[in-house]
């Protein structure tokens, strides 16, 4: 990992600037929806089929600009990014049509996209010698202004206005561009570390033990969706449980992760650290999803305390799997080409996000009980897995550094190490 770790006030300053950017993010996407189809009339089809076609578009920015992150310092990636980001966030307030939403909706993506890549390469500078644990922490206050933002998109949902509205996407746009104002000033302009003669622009595609490892975290992110979409419509088309219920299951995760992250993250440090972690959440996964389907079965009083327990499991293995999935992540990947790899993690991401819908809905909701039985096992299978993929991966990447270790040391001789 770097050698130095980083100052405390870098730190603070993409810890603020997170914060502020996760803050407009609530505030728009809780309306998001409602703003394209009443005050735009787009049809919901059209409004979901433009949203499809922007994040498969998207997913084309990662790898590239990582690597600009990687050739030319994080920061001025992220940057960039982050004003682009400002730029197709206020341009929404205009559209009247269904191409220039789909147009402005992938322009989003593609900045949010690459924001994601050089964002990752720059908390591995800022984070210093221990980028997951920072990763973590950063975690914590992001969600907490996700939170901030979505009660302030209640007001704006009750008033039911366009103005309303149209208040909300340029506050998310301002919060874009003042996270990027508030880097500039307090992150410093991190210098590209030295590449050695191997690397190349695909690296990462050659990685099979990275590649393996983002499979699974990719698969093991579905997770994230049984909170926000499978388990709201489970309990509101299968059990009799009160309909606050379903804002409790949110209410909960989040608290539990904001309570959680760091205490936790901060033990997770090293990749044999990060798989044991991945297999502890794949457990307890396990042991949520069978908790949730069973709220089917008890009765209307019972299923509000079943469901706090089950989310309440599940949150804890939800802290468990980032942490796990962010020291692997990080310790897996080289230095001078984590954003090339933290490009491509957000790619495999991104695309099992993607495909969660059909899976969660399609396949669990149309098995029912066994449908979460099988959801379970995967989670596990897809932890269990995470111990060897990992020791495969510190295996090559042990026999590549005593290939190059002596090339490298007469390269960089009289090179300034930076970060």
């Amino acid at each position: 990992m770097l050698r130095r770790s980083a100052d405390s006030r870098p730190q603070l300053a993409l810890i603020t600037a997170s914060f502020v950017s996760r803050v407009g993010n609530g505030l728009f996407n809780t309306a998001a929806v409602l703003y394209f189809t009443l005050v735009v009339h787009l049809p919901a089809t059209q409004v979901g089929a433009g949203l499809t076609i922007a994040g498969l578009c998207g997913l084309a920015a990662g790898i590239p600009a990582g690597n600009l992150a990687d050739r030319y310092g994080p920061r001025t990636v992220w940057l960039t990014a982050l004003v682009l980001q400002a730029a197709t966030m206020a341009a929404f307030v205009l559209i009247d049509s269904w191409p220039a939403f789909t147009l402005v909706a992938t322009l989003d993506r593609l900045a949010a996209t690459a924001a994601g890549a050089a964002g990752g390469a720059l908390v591995a500078r800022v984070g210093g010698e221990r980028p997951a644990a920072f990763r973590a922490r950063l975690r914590t206050f992001v969600n907490l202004g996700v939170v901030v933002g979505t009660l302030g998109a209640a007001v704006a949902l009750q008033v039911n206005t366009r103005p309303a509205y149209t208040a909300l996407i340029l506050a998310n746009a301002a919060s874009f561009a003042g996270a990027a104002l508030i880097a500039l000033l307090g992150v410093p302009n991190y210098r590209p570390l030295p590449r050695p003669k191997e690397h190349r622009q695909w690296s990462v595609l050659a990685d099979r033990p990275y590649m393996t490892f983002v499979a699974l975290y990719s698969a093991m992110g579905l997770q994230y969706q049984v909170i926000s979409l499978l388990l709201p419509i489970w309990l509101s088309t299968h059990t009799d449980a009160p309909r606050w219920t379903v804002a409790a299951v949110y209410a909960i995760n989040s608290g539990v992760c904001v309570l959680l992250q760091s205490r936790l993250g901060s033990k997770v440090e090293t990749p044999k650290q990060g798989s044991r972690a991945f297999r502890l959440a794949g457990l307890l996964f396990l042991l949520s999803c069978p908790l949730m389907a069973l709220t089917a079965d008890v009765p209307a009083w019972v299923a509000p305390a079943l469901t706090v327990l089950a989310v309440s499991i599940h949150s804890v293995g939800e802290v468990w799997e980032s942490s796990g999935g962010y020291a692997l992540g990080y310790g897996l990947a080289p230095d001078h080409a984590q954003g090339q790899y933290q490009g491509f993690v957000g790619i495999g991401f991104d695309a099992g996000q993607a495909l969660a819908p059909l899976v969660l809905t399609g396949a669990v909701l149309a098995l029912g009980h066994t449908g979460w039985l099988l959801l379970g096992a995967l989670f596990a299978a897809v932890g269990a897995a995470g111990p060897p993929v990992a020791a495969w991966a510190e295996r090559t990447r042990l026999g590549r550094q005593v290939v190059e270790l002596p090339r490298l040391d007469a390269e960089q001789q009289g090179t300034e190490h930076v970060g």
